[in-house]
């Protein structure tokens, strides 16, 4: 993997000519290297991870703790990237990001995206069963929690060091989560296909299929078998379909395109 020019995006090497680009964002307290495997998967596709501030590459960074900011810095580092037909993809808070960054790039009159993918995500306007905030909880007990998630290596939570470093991360991350309100706007006009677990309690069926409210375009549900890291245990399934459907969508597009006076 080579670093962009742009501290936002890792990019493999062997793709950099791709006509199609996919921009992958992680879920909360990942990093890039969470789609290490999807370049190959992606074959006439350059997959750009992006990497938060905060995490791997970035972690000397202040990570973000609101939605709003965040989504305005990475939607201008966005912006020199859409020279050719991409999509968003985004598990879990990644999804919930992708969203908000499709709607900033409608309300800037940027190129528009081919679609957006989400994973591991309820639908924006399905509000979470009132829990206790993860991102207020003490130390000893928010480490505890997000252990349970399973989503950061053990490997971190055994060794003091390396949760200091991570912590700033993993806090700003939830207290984006639990601070995200959802405002109502038009559904976006390109397609919108979601993944799930069959085992997510958190990102169950009926809240995966709620999504297709949010477009006028096409909308797809495909439920895996697994839990909330289905982005993960199912990587070649669900890579292997987000190629698919771009290819398809990139398709569409061109002859469309090409059949206008």
């Amino acid at each position: 993997m080579q670093l962009t020019d742009s501290p936002w995006f890792i990019r493999p090497a062997a793709e950099q000519d791709a006509p199609l680009r996919l921009f992958c964002l992680p879920y909360a307290g990942g990093g890039a290297s969470i789609y290490r495997g999807w370049p190959a998967r992606l074959p006439g596709v350059e997959v750009l991870t992006v990497e938060l501030p905060g995490r791997e590459t970035r972690l000397g960074e202040q990570p973000f703790s609101e939605m709003t900011p965040l989504v305005q810095a990475l939607t201008d580092a966005l912006e020199p990237e859409l020279t050719r037909p991409y999509a968003i993809f985004g598990h879990s808070l990644g999804g919930r990001i992708g969203f908000e960054v499709n709607r900033e790039i409608r309300r800037r009159g940027l190129a528009a995206p081919l679609a957006l993918f989400v994973s591991g995500c309820r639908a924006p306007h399905i509000e979470r069963v009132p829990t206790p905030k993860l991102s207020e909880l003490p130390e000893r007990m928010f480490a505890g929690m997000v252990r349970k998630l399973s989503g950061t290596p053990p490997e971190v939570f055994e060794d003091p060091e390396l949760l200091k470093l991570l912590m700033p991360a993993l806090r700003a991350d939830f207290t984006i989560l639990d601070s995200y309100e959802y405002t109502d706007e038009p559904a976006l006009p390109w397609p919108v296909h979601a993944f799930g677990g069959t085992e997510d309690p958190d990102a169950r069926e009926d809240t995966l299929l709620a999504w297709q409210a949010h477009t006028s375009a096409s909308f797809r549900l495909r439920n895996l078998p697994g839990g909330h890291f289905v982005v993960r245990t199912r990587q070649k399934e669900i890579a292997e379909a987000v190629g698919a459907d771009l290819a398809q969508f990139a398709a569409l597009a061109g002859f469309a395109a090409q059949s206008q006076p």
